[in-house]
């Protein structure tokens, strides 16, 4: 970390975890740099810890430190820039009708069944797969941080929950939950578009979509939003566009 970016984020400190199963390369160890303590990071240190490349999960703020590994590339979109694929516009007047709503971090049983169901769907076998709410709420109700849960209805029916953090410089995008059964219908396509014109409306400058992984097909996606920015060699750049 450069002393230009210390600031408020010099009073935290810093250890790697033990080598873990990556979640998202078979056949890898990942380790994380986790910030502590907790209760000392923040708006403004999460927001500067952002920037930096971290991401939280719960009250668990970090990002990756692997050996010998780069593959989880933090990325951003600008959002006076972004211009949406044509894809991407469809998606958004398909579904100009979905109602969303922001709400405190509360449990809702609704949520958490929806939840459930994305999970066993979306993720079987895997160690979500069967969270108890109370599990739930350790990741998606704690935070020590500007954070709202995104509630998205069509027709009156719950299609999405977006958990999202407000940051100084922009919303960061923790982490999103739907409908399975609706997967053609490109929910997380809406919710991208829509948190850029939150962000919009709110005059905060970025999105942060967390890391992309151009080898694991469910966070390469994230390269399909253009512009997009990567954090490299401790500078966000433009990502370069394809050949």
């Amino acid at each position: 970390m450069s002393h230009r970016d210390a600031g408020p984020v010099a009073a935290i400190h810093f250890y790697a975890t033990a080598p873990y199963p990556c979640s998202y390369l078979a056949d890898r160890q990942a380790r994380s740099q986790v910030a502590i303590p907790a209760e000392a990071i923040n708006g403004a240190v999460y927001s500067q810890l952002v920037r930096l490349g971290f991401r939280r999960s719960g009250l668990y703020t970090y990002r990756p430190y692997c050996d010998g590994c780069q593959a989880c590339v933090p990325v951003r979109i600008p959002v006076e820039s972004f211009a949406p694929s044509r894809t991407q516009r469809k998606v958004w007047r398909r579904l100009a009708a979905m109602e969303a709503q922001l709400l405190p971090l509360t449990f809702d049983a609704e949520h958490y069944a929806l939840y459930r169901l994305y999970q066993q769907a979306r993720h079987a076998g895997g160690g979500m797969s069967e969270d108890s709410a109370q599990q739930y709420a350790e990741f998606i109700l704690k935070s020590g941080v500007d954070s709202r849960l995104a509630e998205f209805k069509l027709e009156g029916e719950l299609k999405m929950v977006s958990l999202i953090d407000i940051l100084s410089d922009g919303i960061s995008a923790v982490y999103t939950f739907y409908d399975p059964d609706d997967e053609r219908a490109s929910l997380g396509v809406f919710n991208v578009v829509w948190q850029v014109e939150l962000a919009r409306a709110l005059g905060l400058p970025y999105v942060y979509l967390g890391y992309w992984i151009a080898e694991c097909r469910k966070m390469s996606y994230k390269a399909g939003y253009r512009p997009l920015q990567i954090l490299k060699d401790g500078r966000w750049q433009n990502m370069p566009q394809p050949e």
